[in-house]
């Protein structure tokens, strides 16, 4: 049985910035589940009995070699993908970057990877991303999260 495919697969990304207030894109590859050629705020599967937020943190390290802060919860999408019959719980979190160099730990999933600011994401965006950006965007403005107001 496949996550996604046989029953609701979950899975969790960050939106994640760093100091200078870019967030960190990947580009999902040509093995990835579905969306390849899209750019995606990073994440991944959560396993039974993980925490969200663990999960989005053990997969910014296996993927990308970096340590995130989830700091809070941005949005839940449902992500149903009829053409490719998948259909997907997806909550993405707001995260600061904490350390470490970015790096492309496993490129059979993603293809590029970097730091972009708000303003100048590159395209296409996947579903999902497309969806975060408008709820951030919504909620916070333009502005990157680090340097926004915390009044």
């Amino acid at each position: 049985m496949k996550k996604g495919v046989d029953y609701i697969g979950v899975g969790v990304g960050a939106m994640t910035f760093n100091a200078d207030g870019l967030v960190f894109l990947a580009l999902r590859g040509d093995k990835v589940r579905n969306e390849p050629g899209c750019w995606e705020f990073p994440g991944g599967g959560v396993r039974f009995g993980e925490r969200l937020e663990d999960a989005v943190r053990r997969e910014f390290l296996e993927e990308y070699g970096i340590r995130i802060r989830p700091v809070e919860l941005l949005c839940v999408t449902n992500h149903i993908l009829r053409t490719e019959h998948q259909h997907w719980v997806s909550p993405t979190f707001i995260a600061m970057f904490e350390e470490g160099e970015p790096a492309i730990r496993e490129p059979e999933k993603c293809s590029r990877i970097g730091w972009f600011p708000l303003d100048a994401l590159p395209s296409p965006l996947m579903t999902v991303s497309q969806n975060n950006v408008e709820e951030y965007a919504a909620r916070f403005g333009r502005t990157p999260y680090p340097l926004r107001s915390k009044s």
